[in-house]
C-alpha cells in the first residue's frame, strides 16, 4: 500500500488519489507560432527516469486539491509533497 502525504489533508492511501503526470511541462509560449513537432513532443513526450522524478496528483476523494509530489520510480517511495503554487522544500 502506497500512502501518500497530501499538503492539506495529510497522509492517506494511494486509493484517494488520482495521477496528473509529469509537473512543470511548460507550454509552448506562441501556439499559432509553433509546429507540429513542437506540439508532439509537448503533448506526448515525457521523461522516464529511474529515480527521484516530479509529478502531479489530485485528492480526489479528499479535499480534491492538485499538488506535486516528488516520487522514486523504482521504489514508489515519496520524498515530499507541496501545493501546486509553492516551491518545493529544497528551493524554499
Amino acid at each position: 500500500m502506497l500512502w501518500i502525504h497530501c499538503p492539506w489533508c495529510g497522509p492517506r492511501d494511494e486509493s484517494e488519489f488520482s495521477f496528473g503526470g509529469e509537473a512543470d511541462i511548460v507550454r509552448p509560449p506562441a501556439p499559432a507560432q509553433t509546429d507540429d513537432a513542437a506540439w508532439g513532443d509537448y503533448l506526448f513526450y515525457r521523461t522516464n527516469p529511474k529515480g527521484w522524478h516530479r509529478e502531479q496528483w489530485l485528492h480526489t476523494h479528499g479535499c480534491r486539491r492538485w499538488f506535486k509530489a516528488e516520487r522514486h520510480t523504482v521504489s514508489y517511495d515519496i520524498r515530499q509533497t507541496w501545493p501546486m503554487d509553492a516551491e518545493p522544500e529544497e528551493n524554499r
